[in-house]
Formats: structure tokens, C-alpha cells, sequence
């Protein structure tokens, strides 16, 4: 019981910090250290789709070595990629699971279990929430819930920020042409 209550602490604590930022950044930053220090795992990674290579770029980690974050490109297709298309994937035991891409990097780092959760935006697919322990894990469904919530809730308030930069490039953009058209 006192594990969900301080789930719900967090999720009110994480909500509140992420309505009142604008930098997608401090966004992504304050959701990976949330979850990390929530759940009391290894470490947490927030990662964002790039369309043009299909693969999942680290946008901020918590708690993962500068090597492990390093190792290599994350296929969107290949590793744990059914928590793309698919919704939360759980990893019992890197070293005995196929659809883990770098499974001898994550033994090295430390890491026994995973859990990778889509972050959607309309219905779309922008990213991916891993969280990553040093022991064997078998995730409940009120751990996949709480980190999908957060993933949701991170998901919808970078998309709004991104709509913002968007919008303020435009302004910027008319106000230019506005000067231009002054001279």
C-alpha cells in the first residue's frame, strides 16, 4: 500500500514540475530521474524516435554509465521493439531474452531486467521509456502503469512544448517579414 501511495506523490510531484516547464529537456530530465528514484531501480532512459534512421535516440538517462548509453545505435525495430508497436514489454533476464539488441553491454552495466514502454502522442509513436534493474524483476502491473503514465504524461507535454517552439519560430518568422516590409 505505501509503495502505490508514493506513486501517486510522485506522479502529482512529476505532473506539477512538468506543467511548468517549457524546455523539453528539464521535461525528459525530471520524468528518467522520477521513475529512477520511484521505483528505486538502476537507472531509467527516455528515448525519442528519429524517422529518417529507425533508430531510438537517448534523449536523457538516469543512473546508466556514460559507456552503456554509448554502446551502440538503438534499432526501433530490433531492440524491444515490440514496446513500440505493441505497447509495454517486460525483460525478465537480458541474457536469456532474444529481443534485447545489446544484452552482453547490459550484463556488463549491471543490468538483469527491463522494462520498455511506448510513449505516444495522437496515437503515435515518439519515443520509448526504459527502466533497468540490477536484479530480477518481475515488474507488477502498477509498475507498468505508473511508468506509462509518466511516459504518457512526458509524451503529451513535449509534444506541447515542441507545438510552442514551432509556433514562437513562426511569430518570429512574421515579425522578420513585418521589419523587412517596414524598410
Amino acid at each position: 500500500m505505501k509503495k502505490h501511495i508514493m506513486n501517486y506523490e510522485t506522479l502529482l510531484k512529476v505532473t506539477k514540475a512538468l506543467s511548468m516547464s517549457k524546455d523539453p529537456k528539464e521535461i525528459i530530465r525530471i520524468s528518467v530521474e522520477s521513475v529512477t528514484e520511484t521505483l528505486h531501480v538502476k537507472g531509467c532512459a527516455l528515448y525519442l524516435v528519429n524517422d529518417d534512421s529507425n533508430e531510438l535516440e537517448l534523449a536523457s538517462s538516469c543512473g546508466l554509465s556514460d559507456g552503456y548509453i554509448s554502446k551502440g545505435p538503438v534499432s526501433a525495430s530490433r531492440s524491444v521493439a515490440k514496446s513500440l508497436s505493441e505497447g509495454p514489454v517486460a525483460i525478465y533476464d537480458v541474457m536469456d531474452d532474444p529481443r534485447v539488441q545489446y544484452a552482453e553491454a547490459a550484463r556488463e552495466e549491471g543490468i538483469v531486467s527491463i522494462l520498455s514502454v511506448p510513449i505516444y502522442v495522437r496515437g503515435t509513436v515518439i519515443g520509448a521509456l526504459r527502466v533497468y534493474t540490477a536484479e530480477h524483476w518481475e515488474f507488477t502491473l502498477d509498475d507498468v502503469n505508473f511508468v506509462q503514465a509518466l511516459a504518457e504524461i512526458a509524451g503529451i507535454v513535449i509534444d506541447l512544448t515542441r507545438m510552442i517552439e514551432g509556433q514562437n519560430a513562426y511569430i518570429d518568422i512574421l515579425e522578420s517579414l513585418k521589419e523587412y516590409r517596414q524598410m
